[in-house]
């Protein structure tokens, strides 16, 4: 009855300080009677109102106590027990435990020896209620304790770490098992290919001189189709940057609760820069939910995690180990914990502009419920550094600045870049999330969206990253992502009716030309050169007169293939990028032939890794940015 008093006087008390218009004062009364100043309780209520969260929210992530102080506290008006640490193995894998990672209340605690427990977080708004009731049944003190969202959220997540994996890992496949990689190819598939290839052959045996003139000019179409795509982007982007493509917004209301979600393996090194890039983004920490993912097995990185003392909106999720050991599954265990309305996706070196949240969430708010992901370009920070990491730079400001934005322009679908990618929760959750066993589950992600009736588009707020420099680095780089286009290819193409009819026929094209092109153009194209040098071998010692006009034709085919190639990579690249970064960029242009080959050994090693070693996930070394971290700027443009 004593706490239950002073809660009422409390209440009575202290309307005074408030606001005239301040309607519910219980949540104020309570922690004035916890002994925290009136005046800073009324300070931290105008941050709730404005934020559209609740002081006791407000409170504790000032920094200014600690989680575990402020429900000792509680624990200590109520004289109840305060635990410190919760038993995994007392808490019960039951229906809806993972409800408590969202919101943490309370848990059940079951002993072998005594009598079960409630472990329960109180909300500083209902301790007048729980009064009332411990006034009203004084025996239930027996079978509570007080502990903290951080200690609950760790027994919950250890309790159902077993089944929470596993369905992470098997969720997709188990539910709609021809969206899923799992299975590499169909029977059908198998069939339809081996009888093309078999019949291929065949006839180029039987009849040589006519099929190998024949077969020579599909592909060299084929691989001229390949490159229409982004010949049609470098027109586009000249258009519209005559036109102008800044968009005003409307500035943000309340915000909602916004969850970030970093996948993290071997990265100890980086851990210090990833926290300070997180920190500097512009979103009420009471509103941040911001979880680094990390393996288990990762001591290194966990023990970097453990030695900063990261804020309340940070939780550290570690992952058991189980197969496919890839990022896609480590974010899949994660998704369930999530509790914002809006979810992104950050790698460990990637330093986001701090506005980058604020922009994804207007154009959620002004946009349609069909919009599900908005892509924010990826910039390369260290383009100077050599020719790899200079035709790095090139390729992502032509992806995400060239060819991306032309995309969504025109409502096609859209390949997603591996990270700085934002979802609304809720279908990111409804279409399976991330597919575990593809190596580039956010191309495939991208594109079973559009095929389930939503939409991507781009932002113009960028994200800095650093290009590999090192041959072999971008070498085992570019063979997961190859392999993995070639999965997104297979599992699109199992049920190509089906497929076309979800999409639409354009789209279908679009996705052909875009996964496909790159997959075929990589490998054909020491072919094309091969044909090409054979051609000018043939002009040198052939006079023009002596030259079929079949042949003639060829050659100028597989010339004009070679050029376009390189000309097609420097027009989008160079096109998409500020002064700035053309400078630095420099004479290293010279490397694009060294580039298409890389590209090529690259692709081929993919389809033979797609036979022997389907799923290895081929780890990315990265390192912190050299120097002091560049300050973010705005890209309005591109360029």
């Amino acid at each position: 009855m004593a706490e239950l008093r002073k809660l009422v006087q409390a209440q009575r008390g202290w309307r005074h300080i408030l606001d005239a218009g301040q309607e519910d004062d219980t949540e104020a009364s309570v922690l004035v009677t916890l002994g925290f100043s009136a005046l800073r309780i009324a300070e931290l209520a105008a941050d709730a109102a404005e934020n559209g969260t609740t002081i006791e929210a407000e409170l504790l992530h000032t920094g200014e106590l600690t989680e575990q102080a402020y429900y000792r506290r509680i624990a200590h008006f109520f004289r109840l027990p305060f635990l410190e640490h919760i038993d995994p193995a007392t808490v019960m894998d039951l229906d809806g435990l993972d409800t408590q990672l969202c919101q943490p209340l309370q848990v059940r605690m079951i002993f072998p020896n005594r009598a079960p427990q409630i472990a329960m977080v109180p909300r500083a708004e209902k301790l007048p209620e729980f009064a009332a009731l411990l006034a009203k049944k004084p025996e239930l003190r027996d079978g509570l304790v007080i502990t903290t969202p951080s200690v609950l959220r760790a027994a919950v997540w250890e309790a159902g770490s077993a089944r929470r994996v596993r369905k992470a890992a098997t969720e997709l496949f188990d539910t709609q098992p021809h969206l899923s990689a799992r299975v590499i190819t169909t029977g059908s598939q198998g069939l339809v290919v081996g009888s093309f290839v078999t019949a291929l052959v065949a006839v180029c045996i039987a009849a040589p001189d006519r099929m190998l003139p024949l077969l020579h000019g599909i592909i060299a179409i084929l691989y001229f189709s390949c490159l229409a795509l982004r010949m049609l982007a470098i027109i586009e982007q000249r258009h519209q940057r005559r036109k102008g493509t800044v968009v005003a917004l409307p500035p943000e209301t309340s915000l909602p609760v916004y969850s970030v979600m970093v996948a993290i393996y071997r990265e100890a090194d980086m851990v210090p820069q990833l926290i300070a890039s997180l920190q500097r983004l512009e979103w009420p920490r009471s509103r941040l939910d911001i979880k680094i993912v990390c393996e288990r097995d990762d001591s290194e990185t966990l023990a970097a995690l453990a030695a900063l003392e990261l804020p309340p909106h940070f939780e550290v999720v570690k992952v058991p180990p189980y197969h496919p050991r890839t990022k896609p599954k480590a974010l899949a265990y994660a998704l369930s914990a999530a509790r914002g309305e809006f979810l992104a996706i950050y790698d460990a070196e990637d330093r986001p502009h701090p506005g980058q949240l604020k922009e994804a969430y207007r154009r959620f708010r002004t946009s349609g419920p069909e919009l599900a992901c908005l892509q924010a370009p990826l910039i390369i920070s260290n383009v100077d550094e050599n020719h790899i990491s200079a035709l790095f730079a090139m390729e992502y400001a032509a992806l995400f600045r060239g060819l991306l934005p032309m995309l969504a322009r025109y409502r096609m679908p859209l390949p997603l870049g591996g990270t700085s990618n934002h979802f609304r929760t809720a279908v990111l959750r409804q279409v399976g999330g991330w597919d575990p066993f593809n190596v580039t589950e956010d191309a495939d992600l991208g594109l079973r969206l559009y095929r389930l009736g939503y939409r991507s588009e781009t932002l113009r707020c960028q994200t800095l990253e650093e290009a590999p420099i090192a041959r072999s680095v971008w070498i085992g780089q570019r063979t997961r992502w190859f392999k993995g286009w070639l999965q997104t290819w297979l599992v699109m193409t199992r049920h190509p009716l089906l497929t076309t009819r979800q999409m639409g026929w354009r789209a279908m094209l679009v996705f052909h030309l875009l996964i496909g092109g790159m997959l075929f153009s990589a490998l054909m194209h020491p072919l094309i050169v091969v044909l090409f040098l054979k051609a000018v071998l043939l002009l040198v010692q052939t006079p023009l007169s002596d030259i079929a006009t079949l042949t003639l034709g060829l050659m100028l085919m597989d010339g004009l293939n070679v050029v376009a190639s390189y000309l097609v990579f420097l027009g989008l690249g160079m096109g998409s990028m500020i002064g700035l970064e053309k400078v630095k960029v420099g004479r290293r242009w010279i490397a694009v032939p060294m580039h298409w080959m890389m590209s090529s050994y690259a692709a081929w090693r993919a389809v033979n890794e797609l036979r022997t070693n389907p799923f290895f996930w081929k780890k990315t070394p990265h390192r912190p940015a050299r120097g002091r971290a560049p300050e973010p700027v705005n890209n309005q443009t591109g360029r």
